[in-house]
């Protein structure tokens, strides 16, 4: 009889903690909707969107609104909540190289007349925090803070080859399409190789980017977006050796170890 009572208690436990998790695990999912193109979602969106009935996705966000993670708009949708706000501006703050990049990056949008940018890894990839345009340039191409860069940006190969959870990498590469897959296999293959990457996801845009790490390994990429017929994508371009050196520069600030110096290394 006791037996069986602590059993069930157990199975109530269980199901509770699942219970948990699932609900942590899709109040994430409700707030990485948003980014610079979705400033706000509605209900309905976030039930299309996530797979659940309007009544589940209403609770929820009422839920955040009440926890002060979300707040109503005024067109009656959902926008980031001041706890959110606070929260990001908190963690921005305490990240060093936010705060050592800016001399680095502006350096560097003078010395290739491009915008110089500047990205941490979020959720699923990287995001855009900060960026310095060179205004002198006849044509600026710039990218706005906040933007979640896809997988085929150089800012996203470089954090692929150098990110210290190499599982979770694959698991990201893993839901490309086989053909899109192996060739971003190659693609991060190369930047292990060489420690840079170049990339034009964008038609007629393209990124070279280069890693900084602090103490812990990998913290951002550095990087400078221009068109195609001013940015040329050779390893011997003194836009590539500019951004190379801002990384390093940063690097040694933060008290990293800027690793590709490895390759420069003889073998032992």
């Amino acid at each position: 009889m006791t037996k069986s009572t602590r059993s069930s208690d157990t199975v109530r436990a269980d199901r509770g903690d699942q219970a948990d998790i699932q609900a942590v695990s899709r109040v994430s999912q409700i707030l990485s909707l948003f980014e610079p193109a979705t400033p706000e979602v509605t209900t309905g969106e976030v039930a299309e969107r996530l797979g659940l009935n309007r009544t589940t996705a209403y609770r929820y966000c009422t839920s955040l609104v009440a926890a002060g993670l979300l707040e109503r708009s005024p067109e009656g949708g959902y926008a980031p909540g001041g706890l959110l706000l606070q929260l990001g501006a908190f963690a921005i703050g305490h990240r060093r190289v936010i705060n050592l990049a800016p001399r680095h990056m502006q350096a560097l949008s003078r010395a290739t007349r491009t915008s110089a940018v500047l990205s941490l890894w979020g959720l699923t990839g990287p995001v855009v925090s900060r960026v310095e345009e060179n205004l002198s340039a006849v044509v600026i191409v710039s990218v706005r803070v906040g933007s979640h860069l896809p997988l085929d940006t150089a800012q996203s190969k470089v954090f692929l080859a150098y990110h210290a959870d190499q599982l979770s990498m694959e698991r990201l590469m893993a839901n490309l399409p086989g053909p899109a897959r192996e060739d971003l296999r190659a693609d991060v293959e190369r930047v292990r190789a060489v420690g840079h990457c170049f990339a034009m996801s964008t038609p007629g845009v393209v990124a070279v980017a280069a890693p900084v790490f602090d103490e812990y390994g990998i913290c951002a990429t550095m990087a400078v977006v221009g068109p195609d017929n001013t940015l040329p994508m050779s390893d011997d371009a003194p836009e590539l050796r500019a951004v190379i050196d801002a990384a390093r520069n940063l690097t040694h600030e933060l008290g990293g170890h800027y690793r590709p110096d490895d390759l420069d290394q003889p073998a032992v």
